[in-house]
């Protein structure tokens, strides 16, 4: 037990039991020969001599025929001798036996179900840690510290069904007022669903985690959960490395030059030179010949791009459907011009006749957050459906903090 948790509950069980002993004298109901050595605990309480009132309790507890008020007296005044010892084991055994007798006061209850809770939950044992939570809980406890215990409690004795459900509830609880959870909730929460192979929760627990902790190994798991799904096409690999990218979740010089690569077959030199800068940036493109070869080839084809920019732009806009312009308009974005490339995909989803026009909008969202019109990108990426990866990967950006 934590020094400041033990020291409140033994003065806490002193003064309870105390008032039992005067209550028990007061009524008689303590034969002399019990009511002796419990007084004299009672005075190496007072005096914070815990052995010599454990050994005096321990006495009166020896003595035949012990009458229920006697038992719950004696029981009562060890909570606060074991407490004050340091003998956690002793003070849940004795809660135990004067819980069990029914004869605890109700308020009583409630001030020493919590502080006991949590000493069985430091010694390991978390099905009676539980237990005096649910019992704390039923008597009108409400103190969020305490029940903070419940979840992991409860996870601790493998109820994992029940840990989930309790931290469902914090957390929905948290959300509903405004408060953000902790990262030990939504990383048990996603623990659980493991434990339960509940994927669809563990999946909502790992966006929770993103949305309010957006580490690296988050972001990678969701990442690659994302493209694991059945269904999910590996033409959207491109968008997932740009996810990558706007969350610093790059892996080594494989992933820039993967997404490099990608970038210049889908005809978006501006957007592989990004991956390239930022691979040598980061000090994981030195220069081998691949690497060097990956680099000319995307210095001659942004080159010859540039030149071209207008004219592809004009050939687009005469193209039947809207697949060019959406194309074109994606080009620019890699440009860094990103009102322009919003504007191009826009009048693409507009002309209609799209291959795949899920992946249109998710690619105009894609660019509207890139623009920093929040609020439009938002709507977009929020419309976006479809099973082949598209609206899975919408709502990854809609995760993604401003300035990631």
């Amino acid at each position: 037990m934590r020094a400041p948790l033990r020291s409140f509950l033994a003065g806490l069980s002193l003064a309870l039991a105390a008032a039992s002993v005067h209550a028990a004298d007061k009524q008689q109901s303590l034969r002399p020969e019990v009511g002796k050595p419990l007084q004299e605990a009672q005075k190496a309480l007072t005096s914070k001599d815990y052995r010599t009132a454990l050994a005096k309790i321990g006495e009166a507890e020896q003595i035949p025929g012990l009458t229920p008020f006697e038992s719950y007296t004696a029981a009562r005044m060890k909570i606060a001798a074991a407490s004050g010892a340091g003998d956690n084991a002793g003070v849940v055994q004795a809660f135990d036996v004067a819980l069990a007798s029914g004869l605890m006061p109700q308020e009583d209850k409630l001030k020493l179900l919590g502080p006991v809770a949590q000493t069985a939950y430091n010694i390991k044992n978390y099905p009676k840690a539980v237990e005096y939570l649910k019992a704390y809980q039923a008597a009108g406890g409400n103190d969020p510290q305490i029940l903070g215990v419940l979840a992991p409690a409860l996870y601790l004795s493998n109820d994992f069904a029940g840990a989930q459900k309790e931290l469902k509830a914090t957390v929905a609880k948290a959300e509903a007022a405004g408060q953000t959870p902790t990262k030990m909730q939504l990383e048990l929460l996603a623990s659980c669903a493991i434990k339960l192979n509940d994927s669809a929760g563990y999946l909502d627990a790992l966006k929770k985690l993103v949305a309010s902790y957006p580490e690296k190994k988050y972001w990678l798991d969701l990442i690659a959960r994302t493209a694991g799904k059945p269904g999910y096409a590996n033409r959207l690999d491109l968008d997932l490395y740009r996810l990558k990218l706007a969350t610093d979740s790059m892996e080594g010089a494989g992933d820039y030059e993967s997404a490099a690569d990608l970038a210049l077959r889908a005809g978006f030199p501006g957007e592989a030179q990004q991956y390239l800068d930022r691979g040598k940036a980061a000090g994981v493109l030195t220069g081998s010949p691949t690497q060097k070869q990956l680099m000319d080839s995307t210095a001659s084809k942004l080159s010859a791009d540039k030149a071209s920019l207008a004219a592809g732009e004009k050939a687009a806009a005469a193209l039947a459907s809207g697949d060019g312009l959406v194309a074109t308009g994606l080009n620019y974005v890699g440009y860094g011009q990103y009102d322009k490339g919003v504007a191009l995909i826009q009048q693409g989803i507009a002309k209609g006749g799209l291959k795949k026009p899920e992946d249109a909008k998710l690619h105009l969202g894609y660019a509207q957050l890139l623009a920093g019109r929040t609020a439009e990108a938002q709507q977009t990426l929020r419309s976006v459906s479809g099973g082949e990866g598209a609206g899975d990967i919408a709502q990854l950006w809609l995760l993604v903090k401003k300035g990631a």
